[in-house]
């Protein structure tokens, strides 16, 4: 981990939040008093950058990935349901009460924070830009989940009311205008002694991400926004994308794909050959806890498999109640795509790895932890028989627990992947990984950039756009322009397990399809255009009496 990083999280300790935890911070509280020494101000600079490392390690992945096509929540037997925490976000029956939802309150902290810094006297207006630009973060974040959220900016409490929630079309008004008054005076800096902090280009990555929602988020209602719908921001986001691209900073390479995402992603950063990364929350498995996806996402004997498909063995248990649905694997299906090998059960032909060679029960193979590729050697169950897992899923009985059975046959329900691979020194302490989550990456600019173009009318410069990718991740290139689809199914193979596939099925009309267990048939699956956005949790709604609860819920 970077030595700068380590200092940074020490010198923040008295004020840094890391958890995803119930903070009784009212969404009113503005500016107060703050001290002006630089030593102050970067401990809560640090404070404010790091507020989401613990509910971005877990619970927003949660959210996000279980409420998309990606995955789906299993149960075993009794075990796993948790009241619904994770059940209800596959179905999209979400209650007000699950804890997969239970960190508006960390946004709204983390915003009352930033607005500490920029209602400072003494803290210039260089200081006060990251400041702005998390606060803007951070807003988005809950617009995007929740649509109607305050605009918690002190210098309009002559125009609004700071208590209340904001029409989300407004709240898309106000990022627009704040991040375009932040980009001029951000660094340009990405690494070094900024890296896990905000810069000029997170900031246009960002704005660009509002651009290309924005018929999402300026529809009149939630569940009025219609996906063939107009969008005349798309001029803006390949203008932005195009900054970004014309910067010369960022690169898809030259590290292979598998390699963004280990556990020493930051020291790749560090020696430049990560290229990839706009922004990024940095991790550290004792400095900087809280990633957690290894725990959730692997196999739930993990710890006695013999030997471990991660080519050592593991000594903590893992949860493995995220499990890949059978529709989404099924877009892991290009000729020579190195994002293929990341899927574990997907198939069974180790020289073409992909879904169409295998069949619906596949074998598990150790990857050497490496090179992060599979070997020939099979892993092994507690039995000692060869683990395969299962593209389908196969219910005890089709309830509203998504129940596989606690047994070695329920345990191999579904797919799993190991784009976040663990290692055995890191998850031995408490499960937390080293491995850094990039928020915003380059190779998304490039697609949006895409999309923007595509939505235009196809062109040749899109075509090459994609193309880039796939030519990155040693995949088949397209042959004609690109369509929507192959934009949209481009995106799903590219940040897989990145948290962006619901806002893009949102966009891209497909949040209401039918995938694992989100079937029209299935009891208690929901098809409501409102589960476009949670139910504000009951710790908020307690918190601010005045508020409604979203329409549907």
């Amino acid at each position: 981990m970077k030595t700068n990083i380590k200092i940074l999280f020490a010198a923040a300790v008295a004020t840094l939040c890391v958890g995803c935890t119930d903070l009784d911070v009212p969404v009113e509280s503005q500016y107060t008093s703050y001290p002006g020494t630089e030593a102050a101000l970067e401990a809560q600079l640090s404070g404010i950058y790091f507020q989401m490392r613990g509910c971005f390690g877990r619970r927003y992945m949660e959210a996000m990935a279980l409420s998309s096509d990606e995955y789906t929540s299993v149960a075993y037997g009794g075990n796993w349901y948790d009241n619904g925490a994770y059940a209800h976000p596959s179905l999209h029956n979400y209650s007000y009460e699950d804890a997969s939802i239970d960190w508006m309150t960390d946004l709204t902290s983390g915003i009352v924070k930033a607005n500490e810094v920029v209602g400072s006297e003494t803290a210039s207006e260089k200081a006060k830009a990251p400041a702005r630009a998390m606060r803007a973060y951070f807003t988005f974040i809950m617009m995007d989940c929740w649509g109607d959220v305050p605009i918690n900016d002190p210098t309009l409490s002559s125009e609004i009311d700071l208590e209340e929630r904001q029409p989300r079309a407004k709240v898309a008004e106000w990022l627009e205008n704040e991040l375009k008054a932040v980009i001029p005076v951000l660094t340009t800096e990405t690494t070094g002694d900024n890296y896990g902090k905000p810069n000029k280009y997170m900031a246009q990555a960002l704005l660009a991400k509002l651009y290309i929602n924005w018929p999402v988020y300026t529809a009149s209602s939630v569940e009025s926004y219609d996906a063939t719908a107009g969008n005349p921001k798309l001029d803006d986001c390949i203008s932005l994308c195009n900054e970004i691209i014309q910067s010369g900073k960022f690169a898809l390479g030259p590290d292979p794909y598998r390699f963004k995402f280990a556990s020493d992603n930051t020291e790749r950063v560090e020696a430049g050959t990560i290229k990839d990364f706009i922004y990024v929350m940095p991790y550290h498995t004792t400095d900087a806890t809280g990633m957690q996806y290894g725990r959730s996402h692997s196999y739930k004997d993990v710890k006695n498999l013999k030997p471990s498909y991660y080519g050592e063995a593991l000594t903590n248990s893992g949860g493995g109640y995220v499990t890949m649905t059978p529709e989404f694997v099924k877009v892991f299906n290009l000729k020579g795509d190195e994002r293929n090998k990341l899927i574990i059960g997907l198939s069974e032909n180790l020289d073409d790895y992909r879904y169409d060679t295998g069949g619906d029960e596949n074998t598990v193979y150790v990857y050497d932890p490496s090179t992060l590729l599979p070997t020939e050697e099979v892993c092994k169950d507690k039995e000692g028989n060869p683990l395969k897992l299962t593209r389908n899923i196969s219910l005890v009985e089709k309830d509203f627990t998504i129940n596989v059975g606690d047994n070695l046959e329920g345990w191999r329900q579904g797919c799993r992947n190991l784009k976040w691979h663990v290692t055995r020194s890191d998850y031995a302490n408490g499960r937390n990984q080293s491995n850094d989550i990039p928020l915003l990456r380059f190779a998304d600019v490039l697609l949006m950039k895409a999309e923007a173009l595509t939505r235009k009318g196809s062109s040749a410069e899109a075509k090459d756009l994609v193309n880039q990718i796939r030519a990155y991740a040693g995949a088949e290139l397209l042959a004609n322009n690109p369509t929507l689809d192959d934009i949209y199914n481009e995106r799903a193979r590219e940040f897989f397990d990145e948290n962006w596939r619901r806002n893009d099925m949102i966009r891209f009309g497909h949040f209401e399809d039918e995938y694992f267990p989100h079937y029209k048939d299935f009891p208690t699956a929901s098809f409501d255009k409102t589960r476009r956005v949670f139910p504000v949790h009951k710790n908020m709604l307690d918190l601010n009496p005045k508020w409604k609860q979203n329409a549907g819920y």
